[in-house]
């Protein structure tokens, strides 16, 4: 029997503003800005108040309401999400270079305008052991906010407004 699934239709993703928060406690915010990009803010957790635009990315669909985002940062930490939208669940598998886990301030900024300075860190190193973050999140809120919108993430996380993300529209 030949499947109807359509593996390539990234329409019930793209456009997509997420909040989550892992189960040990941090809280993240990602844009599917389109197809092979997303921005990012970093809530809370080892390097909260870091963010990030225009990230390449890899997203793939899974099945119904089930996709799977994955990219390099220019840190040369590797990140893949798992995204269910009708259960609300998320599952993040991030590997932290060891330099950025044992200087993870160096990575808190708007990562855009330090690019160069990302790219020295991440050659010096050290890469090993890399330590894997393996959590599962829940997903706290979901908007579209449509396609390569650039208001969605233009601050970091410490300029929002206290009632964040409840200021925004649905």
């Amino acid at each position: 029997m030949m499947s109807t699934f359509d593996k390539n239709n990234l329409s019930g993703l793209v456009g997509k503003h997420l909040v989550y928060t892992y189960d040990n406690g941090w809280n993240y915010e990602l844009y599917i800005k389109n197809a092979n990009t997303v921005d990012y803010r970093i809530h809370s957790g080892m390097v909260g108040n870091r963010w990030v635009k225009n990230q390449h990315a890899y997203i793939v669909r899974l099945a119904q309401d089930v996709y799977k985002v994955s990219w390099t940062e220019p840190t040369g930490t590797d990140v893949s999400l798992a995204v269910n939208l009708t259960d609300k669940i998320f599952h993040g598998t991030i590997f932290f270079p060891r330099w950025v886990m044992n200087n993870p301030e160096k990575t808190v900024c708007f990562q855009n305008e330090h690019l160069e300075e990302m790219a020295q860190y991440r050659e010096a190193g050290p890469a090993y052991p890399t330590e894997v973050i393996d959590e599962f999140a829940t997903l706290t809120f979901i908007r579209d906010a449509g396609e390569n919108n650039d208001s969605v993430i233009d601050c970091p996380a410490s300029e929002l407004p206290a009632d964040f993300p409840a200021n925004l529209k649905n």
